[in-house]
């Protein structure tokens, strides 16, 4: 990448902007300045005041075609084709455009945000006294000219027609460069001498302003353009790499030449999600998770094909997602797109009904691609007992917190072939993953992916409401409210001095309906299961056999009995843990104080998410 940084004229940039040489990228969002901005912007120029470089990239670069389109208010013709794209400097120089050029209506925000049109004027006289004057001699004006007070009723100011705008003095700062336009407007001050002034001192300097631009090669990388975009943006948006895409492959020319239009990422993906909004738990899944699952497979294809020594990684990278050409997307996008749909119906079935309770959004795209490469034996029984062990691996030895991209390409190498009895090699999410018991009495909200997972698999085990007769699927988790909840209350507990290290942990609760819950209340559990009974309409045997399908004691808790209700549901939840990973907890809390045990996590500002009693 190389550049140069030349100072331009403020007129080259206007003809530039007005003739199509200079556009915007298409990832560049619209928004507006507001109108004390743009004055002030003005004020800048005409003070002659410095004002920060702008930022473009020079055109015609077979590898990188962004999409270009022309600046608002400009006036250029649609399909002129752009010498440079604008990377930084849009609303300063959409704001000129708009102010200097044309009628002079520039589409800007008041201070509340309403969207409104002005016209900007320079008070002749004020702004001869002196450069400190300027700031108050440009003045916006309404897009008619006109200013109005007391609800419209009062005209404070018309500068609506040139007889008006000559006989009070008030210049209109779209003439500032049309050259006889501006003897045309000041031949029309009564006082020539005023006129003449203005020209010398105000008119003749700004006509001369320059602004510097960093101008970036033809040579610079798709991936370069979105790390210096970012750099500079002064929007304060960041640019994530579906917007830049946006742009390239709506730039596509075989593409456009083969269909006659241009390809709309945006649109196409608000159709996947459009399908993805039928299984809940997908909500998470954005964009950019879209895009690395096929990257994941397109570089996968070109490590597969290639006959070099060196063959191109596998990979789901920004850097390598930014490669993506629109080929690769039509390739792999059907596919992907079931992919998820898939992902969406497994994690369905392991009773992971929402966001809310879903461990990690991120390890969905090694989940979809892992099916794209199973195909229909994904649903073989044998395999779908090795992806289900291989996913709680994930979730509940934690591996998928961070550097996720290496983890997928490793996963969807692994997995597939250990499924499938090709190799008795266990993928090294599966062999890394561990689970000691000491976590459990750190496990207290969503905050993290093991609470979320133990939770799920407190359903998929058979956990039934205490009151209403059902299991929790899908339509009555939503249906019944469900969440989960402390089964010795939080109230009762610091009544009688229990530790939080123990009663907020992921031990005491469980998932119940809320009107369940409401029920239970803050009392002693001796005291809320006379009301779970009359409730549910259940003998005290049959509320007890309820009991248990939550791993509880039921002896215990009609005792109120904690240590052993304790006892019983960490027995019971370890077991559910080793069941899910095929391998042993590790046992590490007997004889261990829980308050200890908790003080070797980290658990600032993760309190308790529950208020249930």
């Amino acid at each position: 990448m190389a550049f140069d940084t030349p100072q331009y004229n403020l007129a080259d940039y206007l003809k530039w902007t007005q003739n199509g040489d200079l556009q915007l990228p298409d990832f560049q969002r619209e928004y507006k300045w507001d109108d004390e901005r743009i004055r002030q912007l003005l004020v800048t120029v005409l003070r002659g005041h410095p004002m920060g470089a702008v930022m473009l990239l020079e055109t015609g670069n077979d590898q990188v075609r962004f999409k270009p389109k022309v600046i608002t208010g400009s006036g250029a013709p649609q399909d002129s084709s752009p010498r440079w794209l604008l990377l930084d400097g849009q609303q300063r120089l959409t704001s000129l455009t708009q102010a200097l050029t044309g009628d002079g209506v520039v589409g800007t925000r008041d201070s509340r945000g309403k969207l409104i049109e002005r016209r900007y004027f320079v008070d002749i006289r004020m702004a001869l006294e002196g450069e400190d004057r300027i700031e108050e001699a440009v003045v916006s004006v309404p897009a008619d000219g006109i200013e109005r007070t007391d609800f419209g009723r009062k005209i404070t100011l018309d500068v609506s027609t040139r007889e008006r705008q000559t006989a009070q003095g008030f210049f209109p700062v779209n003439l500032i460069f049309g050259e006889f336009e501006v003897m045309r407007w000041l031949y029309e001050l009564e006082d020539q001498s005023l006129g003449q002034r203005f020209m010398n001192e105000i008119l003749a300097p700004a006509s001369r302003y320059q602004i510097p631009a960093i101008e970036l090669d033809k040579t610079t990388s798709k991936a370069a353009v979105a790390t210096v975009f970012e750099k500079v943006n002064t929007g304060g948006m960041p640019l994530d790499v579906f917007e830049l895409l946006t742009s390239t492959f709506a730039g596509d020319a075989n593409y456009f030449n083969s269909t006659g239009k241009d390809f709309r990422l945006k649109d196409d993906w608000d159709e996947v999600e459009q399908e993805f909004r039928n299984h809940p738990v997908l909500a998470a899944s954005k964009s950019t998770d879209f895009l690395q699952a096929i990257t994941l497979l397109a570089t996968r294809k070109r490590n597969r094909e290639s006959t070099s020594s060196r063959p191109p990684a596998v990979s789901a990278k920004r850097e390598d997602v930014l490669k993506l050409e629109l080929s690769d997307y039509l390739e792999w996008r059907d596919k992907v797109k079931e992919g998820f749909l898939w992902a969406g119906r497994f994690l369905t079935d392991l009773c992971i009904f929402d966001t809310r309770f879903l461990p990690y959004s991120t390890q969905i795209v090694p989940l979809a691609v892992i099916r794209v490469l199973l195909g229909s034996q994904a649903d073989a029984l044998g395999v779908t007992a090795k992806l289900q062990q291989w996913y709680w691996s994930g979730v509940l030895g934690e591996l998928y917190g961070s550097t996720t991209e290496t983890r997928f390409v490793r996963d969807i190498e692994q997995v597939p072939v250990w499924a499938l009895g090709e190799t008795d090699v266990a993928p090294g999410t599966v062999t890394e993953a561990g689970f000691s018991e000491v976590r459990l009495y750190s496990l207290r909200t969503r905050n993290a992916a093991a609470y979320k997972g133990i939770y799920a698999l407190q359903i998929a085990q058979g956990a039934k409401d205490w009151i209403k007769n059902h299991r929790f699927d899908l339509q009555t988790h939503k249906d019944l409210a469900t969440d989960v909840h402390h089964i010795f209350p939080k109230a009762w507990a610091r009544a009688n001095e229990i530790d939080a290290a123990l009663y907020d942990s992921i031990i005491n609760k469980t998932p119940l309906a809320a009107e369940t819950n409401r029920a239970i209340g803050g009392s002693a559990p001796s005291s809320y299961l006379a009301r779970v009974e009359k409730n549910s309409h259940l003998s005290a045997a049959e509320v007890d056999d309820v009991l248990r399908t939550h791993g509880i004691d039921p002896v215990a808790l009609r005792a109120d009995d904690f240590d052993a209700h304790v006892e019983h549901r960490r027995k019971f939840l370890i077991g559910l843990i080793e069941g899910a990973m095929g391998k042993r907890v590790q046992r590490d809390a007997e004889g261990r104080d829980a308050a200890d045990v908790a003080a070797e996590f980290d658990l600032s500002g993760d309190t308790d998410d529950i208020d249930d009693d």
